[in-house]
């Protein structure tokens, strides 16, 4: 009975097998019939090996935009900053060659080129001529007053300022190149940019223009009404720079030559405001391109190679907002101490003198304006001071507002997404301040504003007991 079983269970297997064979031989008939009839009906089928590759043109992609949707719109540090060095070179400030070319690897610094020795040049004029010439004359025939003062400290950091942007020149090209580098690996698209910071620069440099016209038109005026006697020329050096003559006969070259370096210190006093308003553009741009990238997948799912790859365009632009720091970081400490001495100066004369006319030379007075000359210059002088002030603090605080902003999104991320990198990206936010700082003396914040208001008030308190002034309002008659 076993045998039996046994008999039956092998032809079984037999029997699968064998139509196991004969499907495989009906299903390589039809394979065979099936090229058969390909070959016929499609005889070059055979010959694909030497068949072209075809390739489609295919446009390169960048966030969802082809590239040629970026064309154009690339903003690169150099081409946002080159009118403004520009201008600064026609004043002997940042003398580097290539600022006229478009690509900033042909940036180089050199001191034997005409750039570099006419920057020396100034220097050394600026040094004897307004410092060394007014010193000799506030210690030996002048008495200290706050105006003597205000100009020892008007020459002195205005030649401290021409100094510095030697400096600068120095590191200048290493610093556009590694900015260049930077934004190879994640360019920078914000057309704006260019036309901010050259407009900015154009109009503080005219506002600044017209606040020198005012200055010279009240000694223009005096001279003319006061002075008939002597030549208008003449008078006019010897009222506004009295001390040129203590030590060197005058003569009207050595006027020009005063003049002239008088102008280059009023735009240098200018110009590093402007410089520091251009850089802060930049940076701050550079950390809105981070946040909006941000902004863009805010309550997404995004994988977390997607947080690494923001962490690190976001380490790029702090990185480079301390590069930049290390390089103009002086240049941002005169700015902020010389408006602050220039606001509390003007704003006691204004508080001392008010806004009176200065009296008349002669009978009748013949002044264009009455005698308002000097009353208007103090008046837009403290009122431009300000603002200028204000929209340097506020445009540079700009970027430590900035680089917190990704923290209220990554506070946002969904539990199914939260990561590591979520995690060190938002320690990375609380445990850095980015900011630009004046040599690490002060940090440039929102909140510098209210500091220096409340630093204003103070020293203008301290100015006026020094000073004598007392403004009192004017006793009421009893009339009254």
């Amino acid at each position: 009975m076993a045998l039996q079983k046994h008999i039956n269970y092998d032809r079984q297997i037999t029997t699968l097998h064998l139509l196991i064979q004969i499907r495989k031989a009906i299903l390589c008939i039809r394979v065979n019939k099936y090229q058969m009839l390909l070959k016929m009906d499609y005889p070059f089928i055979h010959k694909v090996e030497t068949r072209k590759k075809i390739i489609l043109p295919v446009k390169q992609k960048t966030n969802g935009y082809t590239a040629d949707h970026y064309e154009g719109r690339r903003t690169t540090f150099h081409s946002m900053i080159k009118l403004t060095v520009i201008i600064g070179q026609l004043f002997a400030l940042n003398p580097v060659q290539g600022a006229w070319e478009s690509d900033s690897s042909k940036l180089r610094f050199n001191y034997f080129t005409g750039r570099c020795a006419y920057t020396i040049l100034t220097i050394l004029c600026q040094v004897i001529f307004l410092n060394v010439l007014f010193l000799t004359r506030y210690f030996t025939i002048s008495t200290a007053s706050v105006t003597s003062n205000t100009t020892v400290v008007f020459f002195a950091t205005n030649t401290t300022i021409t100094i510095l942007f030697l400096r600068i020149a120095t590191e200048w090209p290493k610093l556009c190149h590694y900015i260049a580098r930077i934004e190879t690996i994640d360019p920078l698209y914000d057309k704006t940019l260019v036309r901010r910071c050259n407009i900015s620069c154009i109009l503080i440099l005219l506002f600044a223009f017209l606040e020198h016209i005012l200055a010279q038109m009240g000694g223009v005026v005096l001279v003319a009404n006061c002075k008939p006697e002597t030549s208008f020329y003449k008078g006019f050096i010897t009222h506004n720079f009295p001390w040129i003559d203590v030590v060197i006969p005058y003569n009207p070259l050595l006027g020009i030559l005063t003049q002239c370096l008088n102008f280059q210190c009023t735009f240098n006093w200018n110009f590093a405001d402007v410089f520091v308003i251009c850089i802060s553009f930049y940076l701050t741009s550079r950390l809105e391109q981070v946040n909006k990238k941000i902004a863009a997948i805010k309550g997404k799912l995004v994988p977390s190679s997607f947080w690494r790859t923001i962490r690190e365009d976001y380490n790029r632009a702090t990185s480079l907002v301390r590069r930049v720091n290390d390089v103009i970081g002086s240049v941002i400490f005169i700015s902020f101490a010389n408006n602050l001495f220039f606001i509390c100066l003007q704003l006691l004369h204004t508080l001392a003198d008010g806004i009176k006319a200065t009296p008349p030379c002669s009978v009748p007075d013949k002044r264009l304006f009455k005698g308002y000359e000097y009353a208007a210059y103090f008046a837009y002088s403290l009122i431009f001071l300000v603002l200028r002030s204000m929209t340097v603090s506020l445009i540079a605080s700009r970027i430590h507002t900035a680089s917190r902003e990704p923290v209220y999104t990554l506070y946002e991320v969904p539990s199914p997404v939260y990561c590591i990198e979520v995690q060190r990206f938002i320690e990375q936010i609380h445990g850095e301040t980015v900011a630009l700082t004046g040599l690490q003396f002060f940090k440039v914040k929102r909140g510098i504003v209210l500091a220096i208001a409340g630093t204003i008030v103070t020293y203008e308190l301290v100015l006026m007991q020094f000073a004598g002034v007392t403004p009192t309002a004017s006793p009421l008659s009893e009339d009254a």
